[in-house]
């Protein structure tokens, strides 16, 4: 497969603590710590990348050895990796404590850095072309407001399609300027009710909401209820299926964005390319790293057998 992919966005270091037993707020409790490279864009990029895509990361980093750590995970995926260095800075990080089933109880995530990847970056001659040659722009919501719009601006400009992931309900409004002009969103639930400013009781809610903000293709999650994906005007819903085990809920939405996204550039229709993206994410959350170590186009089709047919909402 010779299609490209750029990738603008986290490349940071994950930093997990997992709780043994049942959860204490307020309290001390025993568990085991994990850390690993990581960031919603970096995710989906090594996804991509071992679905046979060739991929560049553009992310900004630190000169410290953590940077080097992200440098050397890059290097291992196969991805051409051109970051912004800050030697007298560090590189950002993500801190999570989840619980004995695999969920999220909180996260800290100390990602100042990424603010100097200002607009101005990618009048850059070589980031310049890196836009002109690869097939779609993906960047997630970790970047300055006015770079994403940059971004969006820069991808239009060009005819490439430009996808983006949510990361936090506190990052997604940085979309909101140029919410139109995204091909493709990639969002939870919470995060989809901060950009709509409410949440409906039930999946078909969700698509005269998204369409009122001037959304055309979305796919939100929903944990372990059936997700939406809004496709031009039509509305589709799925029933994850339940994982046998559930290791580790990082990295979940990155691979089903990457996924979906590696079925779209196949030439699916986003109804049918979601189902591709909910076989990567469960097969993300069944490993105890944000990227699952063993997936491949062959083991990503065998998970799709057991991901059922979509829905379509009235």
């Amino acid at each position: 497969m010779n299609r490209k992919i750029l990738v603008l966005g986290g490349a940071h270091i994950d930093r997990r603590g997992r709780i043994f037993g049942e959860t204490a707020p307020g309290a001390s409790n025993p568990g085991t710590w994990f850390e690993e490279p990581g960031g919603g864009g970096f995710n989906a990029a090594r996804n991509l990348a071992r679905l046979g895509f060739q991929v560049t990361m553009i992310s900004p980093r630190g000169g410290d050895a953590i940077g080097e750590v992200v440098g050397e995970a890059a290097d291992f995926a196969g991805i051409d990796d051109r970051p912004f260095v800050f030697l007298d800075r560090k590189t950002p990080s993500y801190t999570a404590i989840i619980e004995k089933d695999g969920n999220l109880v909180i996260a800290l995530a100390d990602m100042d850095l990424y603010r100097f990847f200002v607009p101005r970056r990618l009048s850059i001659r070589w980031v310049r072309e890196a836009f002109a040659v690869h097939d779609l722009i993906l960047f997630d919501a970790n970047l300055p407001e006015e770079t994403i719009a940059a971004i969006v601006a820069k991808a239009h400009s060009l005819a490439k399609p430009v996808a983006a992931i949510a990361i936090s309900p506190a990052k997604v409004v940085r979309l909101k300027p140029c919410i139109g002009d995204i091909d493709y969103l990639f969002l939870n639930e919470a995060e989809a009710a901060a950009l709509a400013g409410e949440q409906p009781e039930d999946a078909a809610g969700w698509p005269p909401l998204l369409n009122e903000i001037g959304i055309r293709n979305a796919v939100v999650t929903r944990g372990r209820r059936e997700l939406v994906a809004l496709c031009e005007g039509r509305a589709v819903t799925l029933q994850p299926p339940i994982a046998d085990t559930v290791a580790d809920v990082t990295g979940a939405g990155d691979s089903l964005a990457a996924g979906t996204l590696a079925a779209l550039m196949a030439g699916l229709p986003l109804e049918e390319a979601v189902r591709h993206g909910t076989a990567a994410a469960t097969l993300t959350v069944q490993s105890r790293h944000a990227v699952n170590e063993n997936l491949t186009p062959d083991l990503l089709n065998a998970a799709l057998a057991l991901v059922p047919k979509v829905r379509i909402l009235h």
